[in-house]
């Protein structure tokens, strides 16, 4: 077992995103090795048919899988909508996704039970978070919304200033309309981390009071931790590393990747890849 347990994690998302919740696998587990794919030559895959999303995340879990993989994370919310049963039949591992645990970390912050989640569109519309709320508390309600303007911002780092700020403002004060008065806010896509600090201050401005955000991505790194204790796959005592490969631009994924991960890639290199 313990050779077993020095294996790499495998991680993946359609692109940048999922680099946010690396990060979040990283603080929480500082001694594991990960391996990231980033399928930068098909992103996005919000607007791509559940057949096709499911053929995209086969091809990206077996390429993890050669890396000698002890466990997946898809670090996807569109594949994690529709894809995780057929990963883990295909792969014979244990496969984590983010959707699961965001929603059961909204149903234990949310004293009322009303909660309210931005995502993508696709997101949005396969009603996977609803889905996943009402699996863990059927009394609990969920309101949802689009926010598909976060990504371009995250991804070309305007995180706070007048610009986010009112977009954040602008789709919160939709969300927050109407008799749902709910006190938990999902970021119910792997961009929405890098913008954390404004809709916190926005959520709670708009509502008059504090609303508990909460990220997907932490959530799933806290959940991965419990599952690896419990196989006995934990890697302990070394200080875990990071490759990153990518199937499009590695040049570009790699000026903006710094962002994502929270500290310069220092010397890492970004390998492309083919699926």
């Amino acid at each position: 077992m313990e050779k077993r347990s020095a294996a790499p994690i495998g991680v993946f998302d359609s692109g940048l995103g999922g680099l946010t919740v690396v990060r979040a696998i990283a603080e929480a587990l500082p001694g594991e090795e990960l391996v990231y794919l980033g399928d930068t030559a098909r992103v996005p895959y919000g607007t791509r048919s559940a057949h096709t999303v499911i053929r995209y995340a086969r091809g990206c879990g077996t390429l993890l899988a050669k890396h000698g993989i002890k466990m997946l994370v898809v670090a996807c919310n569109t594949v994690s909508a529709v894809a995780l049963d057929h990963l883990r039949v295909e792969l014979d591992m244990p496969v984590l996704g983010v959707i699961e645990p965001g929603a059961r970390a909204a149903v234990r912050a949310s004293k009322s039970g009303r909660i309210g989640v931005i995502a993508t569109a696709g997101t949005v519309g396969s009603g996977a978070y609803p889905r996943a709320v009402a699996s863990f508390e059927t009394r609990a309600e969920v309101k949802q919304l689009p926010a598909p303007l976060l990504v371009p911002l995250a991804e070309e780092g305007w995180l706070d200033g007048e610009v986010p700020t009112l977009v954040v403002r602008r789709y919160l004060e939709d969300l927050m309309r109407g008799d749902l008065q709910i006190d938990a806010l999902v970021l119910g896509c792997t961009h929405y981390p890098l913008l954390s600090g404004v809709i916190r201050e926005e959520a709670a401005r708009v509502a008059g009071r504090e609303i508990a955000v909460v990220d997907s991505g932490v959530a799933a790194a806290g959940e991965l931790d419990e599952t690896l204790r419990a196989r006995g796959l934990l890697r302990e005592g070394a200080s875990g590393g990071l490759k990153l490969m990518v199937t499009d631009r590695p040049g570009r994924f790699a000026e903006v990747a710094a962002r994502f991960l929270g500290r310069d890639l220092d010397g890492l290199e970004v390998e492309q890849v083919d699926l």
